[in-house]
Protein backbone atom coordinates (compact mmCIF):
# COMPACT_ATOMS: atom_id res chain seq x y z
CA UNK A 1 0.00 0.00 0.00
CA UNK A 2 1.39 3.44 -1.29
CA UNK A 3 -0.55 7.00 0.77
CA UNK A 4 1.39 10.29 0.82
CA UNK A 5 -0.53 13.39 2.45
CA UNK A 6 -1.59 15.08 -0.91
CA UNK A 7 -3.03 18.29 0.10
CA UNK A 8 -3.25 20.44 3.91
CA UNK A 9 -5.88 22.73 4.08
CA UNK A 10 -4.77 26.63 5.38
CA UNK A 11 -7.96 28.40 7.31
CA UNK A 12 -7.74 32.44 5.79
CA UNK A 13 -9.89 34.91 6.04
CA UNK A 14 -10.53 35.77 2.42
CA UNK A 15 -9.79 33.68 -1.02
CA UNK A 16 -8.22 36.75 -2.73
CA UNK A 17 -6.62 38.11 -0.18
CA UNK A 18 -4.71 34.50 0.64
CA UNK A 19 -4.24 33.99 -3.08
CA UNK A 20 -2.59 37.41 -3.94
CA UNK A 21 -0.11 36.94 -1.04
CA UNK A 22 0.86 33.32 -2.04
CA UNK A 23 0.99 34.51 -5.55
CA UNK A 24 2.54 37.56 -5.81
CA UNK A 25 4.69 37.50 -2.24
CA UNK A 26 6.10 33.75 -2.42
CA UNK A 27 5.32 32.99 -5.80
CA UNK A 28 3.01 29.76 -5.75
CA UNK A 29 0.93 28.24 -8.73
CA UNK A 30 -2.26 28.48 -8.86
CA UNK A 31 -3.27 24.83 -9.70
CA UNK A 32 -7.14 25.32 -9.11
CA UNK A 33 -9.97 27.75 -8.73
CA UNK A 34 -13.18 26.48 -8.59
CA UNK A 35 -17.19 28.10 -7.39
CA UNK A 36 -18.63 25.56 -6.02
CA UNK A 37 -21.43 27.99 -5.14
CA UNK A 38 -22.86 30.16 -1.98
CA UNK A 39 -19.68 31.60 -1.48
CA UNK A 40 -17.20 28.78 -1.35
CA UNK A 41 -14.44 28.00 -3.74
CA UNK A 42 -11.96 24.89 -4.17
CA UNK A 43 -8.72 26.62 -4.19
CA UNK A 44 -5.57 24.54 -4.92
CA UNK A 45 -2.03 26.56 -4.40
CA UNK A 46 1.51 24.96 -4.61
CA UNK A 47 4.97 26.29 -4.64
CA UNK A 48 6.92 26.71 -7.87
CA UNK A 49 8.08 23.25 -8.81
CA UNK A 50 6.47 21.05 -6.39
CA UNK A 51 5.86 18.03 -8.70
CA UNK A 52 4.15 15.85 -6.81
CA UNK A 53 4.30 17.12 -3.29
CA UNK A 54 1.89 18.29 -1.15
CA UNK A 55 -0.53 21.21 -2.03
CA UNK A 56 -2.43 24.01 0.06
CA UNK A 57 -6.08 24.06 0.11
CA UNK A 58 -7.07 27.73 0.94
CA UNK A 59 -10.63 26.98 3.31
CA UNK A 60 -12.42 30.56 4.03
CA UNK A 61 -13.46 30.55 7.67
CA UNK A 62 -17.31 30.10 7.76
CA UNK A 63 -17.79 30.70 11.42
CA UNK A 64 -16.61 32.14 14.66
CA UNK A 65 -14.97 28.93 15.62
CA UNK A 66 -12.57 29.06 12.10
CA UNK A 67 -11.88 32.49 11.97
CA UNK A 68 -10.36 32.25 15.67
CA UNK A 69 -8.09 29.59 14.11
CA UNK A 70 -6.80 32.17 11.05
CA UNK A 71 -3.16 32.39 11.49
CA UNK A 72 -2.77 30.20 14.43
CA UNK A 73 -3.68 26.38 13.63
CA UNK A 74 -0.85 25.33 15.63
CA UNK A 75 -1.00 27.44 18.50
CA UNK A 76 2.11 29.20 17.35
CA UNK A 77 4.56 26.75 16.21
CA UNK A 78 5.96 26.82 12.67
CA UNK A 79 2.77 24.95 10.76
CA UNK A 80 4.49 24.56 7.40
CA UNK A 81 7.78 24.19 5.47
CA UNK A 82 9.04 25.04 2.27
CA UNK A 83 12.37 23.36 1.68
CA UNK A 84 14.08 25.25 -1.55
CA UNK A 85 16.99 24.34 -4.22
CA UNK A 86 17.88 28.28 -3.45
CA UNK A 87 18.00 29.36 -0.38
CA UNK A 88 19.77 32.90 -1.02
CA UNK A 89 17.53 33.46 -4.38
CA UNK A 90 13.84 32.80 -1.87
CA UNK A 91 15.40 34.44 1.03
CA UNK A 92 16.02 37.82 -0.66
CA UNK A 93 12.94 37.47 -3.04
CA UNK A 94 10.48 37.07 -0.23
CA UNK A 95 12.64 40.30 1.65
CA UNK A 96 12.38 42.22 -1.23
CA UNK A 97 8.07 41.23 -1.72
CA UNK A 98 8.02 42.75 2.05
CA UNK A 99 7.90 38.90 3.17
CA UNK A 100 7.66 38.92 7.47
CA UNK A 101 10.88 37.58 8.79
CA UNK A 102 10.76 37.24 12.44
CA UNK A 103 14.64 36.14 12.69
CA UNK A 104 17.99 36.27 10.86
CA UNK A 105 18.59 33.16 8.87
CA UNK A 106 20.56 30.16 10.87
CA UNK A 107 22.48 27.05 10.01
CA UNK A 108 21.15 24.46 11.20
CA UNK A 109 22.23 20.55 10.89
CA UNK A 110 19.48 19.93 7.85
CA UNK A 111 20.34 23.61 6.26
CA UNK A 112 19.80 27.24 6.35
CA UNK A 113 16.87 28.17 7.86
CA UNK A 114 14.35 31.04 8.48
CA UNK A 115 10.99 32.06 10.41
CA UNK A 116 8.42 33.94 8.44
CA UNK A 117 4.90 34.59 9.30
CA UNK A 118 2.33 34.75 6.18
CA UNK A 119 -0.82 37.91 6.19
CA UNK A 120 -2.14 36.06 8.99
CA UNK A 121 0.57 35.12 11.44
CA UNK A 122 0.47 31.51 10.64
CA UNK A 123 5.04 30.72 10.94
CA UNK A 124 6.16 28.84 8.45
CA UNK A 125 10.07 27.66 7.60
CA UNK A 126 11.77 28.36 4.68
CA UNK A 127 14.77 25.62 4.25
CA UNK A 128 17.49 25.40 2.07
CA UNK A 129 19.81 22.15 1.89
CA UNK A 130 22.19 24.20 -0.29
CA UNK A 131 24.01 25.73 2.25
Amino acid sequence: MAQKIASIALVVKDYDEALNYFLEKLSFELIEDTNMGNGKRWVVISPPGNVNGTNLILAKAKNDAELKAVGNQTGGRVFLFIHTDDFKRDYDFMKLQGVNFIEAPRNEAYGKVVVFKDLYGNKWDLVGRDS
